[in-house]
């Protein structure tokens, strides 16, 4: 995959990009190996278990290297130019995701779904903690010019025939203003964006309204991934001002079923789906029959965190919200026995610490690194790491 990131250059050894801002956009490009199907379920991660990574039964990097954007601009091309209907797909990722969860979440989307498009990540800087939502909120605004001028190049290319973006959570806000803002400088969308697939997205549904026309019309087809049960969006909402989040409304009721049907926008309720964390947040990437969905709307060129939480994690949302320092102090010490037992819990942990100005011993208050195996990444100074 080509990765292009507004984050910063991690300050820790054997860590490619941090959750801090970068002052100019960076690129990478990144192989991952997927272990076989016998091993792992579709839509499953299968996260390193130690390390050197073992390919035969988890995710692996097998390269990872920073580029100049003249070096991730041959590399497009030439994927370009050896794809099957030169396409391409854009992922945005969500909330609270680190550098590498982004990376492995979207190599498994583009496996499982079998789409043939040429793979492009957009990671934006989110510190990878969830009382960091207010700065993860304000880096996806950090990073609209950036996807603009992505989007803008992939437009003007004339070897790209089709471009679906694919967005998660947060990654929603920031993939639509940056198109808002992409149509109203050149007056509309270019017809090649077939596709904007907004997953679980976690924006104000008065806002997408406003989105929605400022984009005018024609407008790629808009494909909306709902689930009334998600509870990151039940958060969300009450952080917002009790309005409704796009990602949980019911596409039945009105106004929003004639608001769809007016903007041809499509709905897909994974209200029932079983599949994803118990947040109920990720069932799009997660869930079997959705994300081989995706892959076969792709592949027939018709016109949709993902990350790890542990059961700490989940106690301190259940306690107080993202929002709620005070109230997260006391998730946290309710949290604290579990992150003995619970390893995703204890990655987590000391950033949630550490967000509250205290801290853990032994603990770090960017939560734990990612390393890299040396001998067999192929590599640069700056890495990506397998966990």
């Amino acid at each position: 995959m080509l990765v292009a990131t507004t984050r910063g250059r991690a300050s820790k050894p054997g860590e490619m990009f941090g959750g801090e801002r970068g002052m100019t956009p960076a690129f990478a490009e990144i192989t991952v190996s997927i272990p076989p199907d016998n091993v792992r379920k579709v839509g499953e991660v299968a996260w390193p278990k130690k390390l050197p990574s073992d390919p035969a039964t988890d995710f692996a990097v097998l390269r990872a290297e920073q580029v100049s954007q003249g070096t991730a601009e041959s590399w497009f091309n030439t994927s370009v130019a050896k794809s099957q209907d030169r396409s391409v797909l854009v992922f945005i990722h969500g909330f609270n995701n680190r550098f590498e969860d982004s990376v492995y979440r979207f190599a498994q989307i583009v496996h499982d779904s079998g789409t043939h498009s040429v793979p492009v990540l957009v990671t934006w800087p989110s510190r990878g903690s969830l009382l960091a939502y207010g700065y993860d909120r304000e880096s996806t605004n950090y990073t609209r010019n950036a996807l603009e001028n992505l989007f803008q190049y992939l437009g003007r290319d004339p070897n790209v025939k089709e471009v679906s973006v694919l967005a998660h959570s947060m990654g929603n806000w920031l993939a639509l203003e940056s198109l808002r803002q992409m149509a109203i400088r050149n007056g509309r969308l270019p017809p090649k964006f077939k596709n904007v697939m907004l997953a679980a997205p976690d924006v104000d549904v008065d806002v997408f309204r406003s989105q929605i026309a400022d984009m005018g019309a024609p407008r790629p087809q808009f494909t909306l991934f709902v689930s009334r049960d998600d509870r990151a969006l039940a958060v969300s909402r009450r952080v917002w001002g009790d309005v409704a989040r796009l990602g949980s409304i019911d596409p039945e009721q009105e106004p929003y079923k004639t608001e769809l049907a007016a903007n041809n926008i499509s709905v897909i309720d994974l209200t029932k789906i079983k599949a994803g964390d118990d947040l109920h947040h990720s069932k799009f990437a997660e869930s079997p029959e959705i994300v081989q969905l995706i892959g076969t709307r792709l592949s027939s060129g018709q016109a949709l965190s993902d990350n790890r939480l542990g059961l700490g994690d989940h106690i301190v949302t259940a306690t107080a919200g993202v929002a709620h320092a005070a109230g997260t102090a006391a998730g946290l010490a309710i949290a604290a026995p579990v992150a003995v037992i619970d390893q995703d819990t204890r990655d987590n942990f000391a950033s949630h610490v550490g967000a509250l100005g205290a801290t853990v011993p032994g603990g770090s208050a960017q939560g734990s690194p990612v390393s890299v195996d040396c001998a067999s990444a192929k590599t640069t100074s700056t890495k990506i790491c397998d966990r």
